[in-house]
């Protein structure tokens, strides 16, 4: 009998410490990201936000960031089919689900990625939320890369010769821009490039100039035409699985939240923006030759004649949602404006 007891007695104390294991055990967040080490949401975004989650919650919650080879744009389905618990993609490599946040992608609103990146957090926040574009996901935060850039293998001296060629796209309002300047589209993800470059399928691309080292476009790329305010801007986002996000106590969620938002955004389109410098040295230090255009220069007053109206392009396209677009750009720009003077 006291044999017994003492069994029961050992059974009891495991069952108490396995329990107490379950207790004390971290929640982990699977975060899937598709670009190389070395882009700055590998090399900064993420691993910062992963320091900021683990702290705020006091180590209830672990992030784990793991690569994801499949097509960047399945990441939004992946996060919301649970696949991963967190995620971030270009918004445009869904066209049509997320329309919206490219009011950051009108050419010539914005120059600095971290001011673009928080204004368009602020008008989500202010003006998009009731139209529930992200119906089935959680938004973390939004950001938009530095001004979008002319790569090209062949020379560039006006507008006209770009008619005809065949130019990478990833989407958004870039196309709007792209069909105005008559070139031939291929749409692929950003990834993509190096070999549609490198095997002479496109003639260029538009890439901000981070992606000179990034995605190594230095080694396949003869020309870096660089305008002042850039030709567009791409908006992404990042997303958690709703019911992974629901399933967390009250406290971490406010936790997460307290470090996401306009914390991650202002984070993500600092790094990206910063990312443009290192870029263009890799582009020289590898031969490409590197042109910086100004104001008063014939192709920047040529470019800046042909994106007049895409303002009001964005306005039509999104006038199926429940948003009050004109509003919403006047308030992006009011941002823009006031985070500018601000830096």
């Amino acid at each position: 009998m006291l044999t017994l007891k003492k069994n029961l007695l050992w059974v009891a104390c495991g069952a108490s410490m396995l329990a107490s294991s379950f207790v004390g055990a971290a929640t982990t967040l699977h975060v899937a990201t598709w670009l190389p080490p070395t882009s700055a949401q590998n090399a900064v975004v993420w691993p910062t936000w992963k320091k900021w989650v683990e702290e705020a919650t006091e180590g209830r919650v672990e992030v784990v960031i793991e690569n994801y080879t499949g097509d960047p744009k399945s990441i939004f389905d992946a996060v919301e089919d649970g696949v991963f618990d967190v995620g971030f993609s270009v918004n445009s490599y869904l066209p049509g689900r997320f329309k919206l946040a490219s009011v950051a992608e009108i050419p010539g609103e914005i120059s600095d990625a971290e001011v673009g990146s928080v204004a368009l957090w602020n008008t989500y926040e202010e003006y998009f939320t009731a139209d529930q574009e992200f119906m089935g996901l959680h938004l973390l935060g939004m950001f938009v890369h530095g001004p979008g850039q002319l790569y090209t293998n062949f020379d560039v001296n006006s507008l006209e010769d770009l008619k005809g060629k065949k130019m990478r796209l990833g989407g958004g309002l870039v196309n709007t821009l792209a069909e105005r300047l008559e070139v031939t589209p291929i749409s692929a993800p950003a990834p993509k490039s190096y070999e549609l470059l490198q095997q002479g399928v496109v003639d260029g691309t538009f890439l901000p100039a981070d992606q000179q080292k990034t995605l190594r476009l230095s080694e396949v790329t003869k020309n870096l035409i660089l305008f002042p305010k850039g030709l567009y801007t791409t908006a992404f986002s990042i997303v958690m699985n709703e019911d992974t996000f629901a399933d967390l106590s009250k406290k971490d969620r406010e936790a997460i939240m307290s470090v996401s938002g306009e914390k991650l955004s202002r984070l993500a389109g600092a790094a990206w923006g910063s990312a443009d410098d290192e870029g263009i040295a890799e582009a020289k230090a590898n031969g490409v030759n590197v042109v910086f255009l100004f104001e008063e220069d014939a192709l920047v007053k040529e470019m800046r004649a042909i994106s007049k109206g895409i303002d009001q392009s964005w306005i039509d396209s999104v006038a199926d949602r429940k948003v009050d677009a004109k509003s919403a750009l006047a308030f992006f720009r009011q941002n823009v404006d006031a985070l500018s003077a601000n830096k």
